[in-house]
């Protein structure tokens, strides 16, 4: 067996192999599409939850959910798309979270209002007249 020719077979294919590696690797990284239509359902989800009032009765999941979005809007940047797309779906969903915690919030001081003035109707209604 001739080493020369086994040698020249290897520095043929070699080359050609590697260049199929890289290309399939470079695939993988290309493969997840930036996540526009998730982006921009994340920023209209925090949108909504910033005009609700959410900012005073739920600034701490509010926090999380802005925090979030900015961490994704890097990943764009940085072409991390599937990070972004993950980043994403969980900036909807912490935002979501962000508006039901507020709307909860007014939910709970409405019926507490609701108590005290059902209260102080009773105490008048029950109140004796005065002679």
């Amino acid at each position: 067996m001739k080493i020369a020719p086994l040698i020249n077979q290897t520095t043929k294919v070699l080359p050609l192999t590697l260049a199929v590696a890289f290309g399939l690797s470079m695939g993988g990284c290309a493969s997840t599409p930036v996540p526009h239509e998730r982006m921009a359902v994340a920023e209209a989800a925090v949108a909504r939850a910033n005009s609700t009032g959410t900012s005073e009765n739920a600034a701490s999941e509010l926090l999380v959910a802005t925090t979030k979005l900015e961490r994704a809007r890097q990943a764009v940047i940085d072409k991390d798309n599937a990070l972004a797309a993950q980043l994403a779906e969980q900036v909807a969903l912490d935002a979501q979270v962000a508006e039901l915690h507020a709307q909860s919030e007014r939910s709970r001081k409405a019926a507490v209002e609701s108590k005290d003035a059902a209260r102080a109707l009773s105490e008048e209604i029950n109140r004796k007249p005065v002679q």
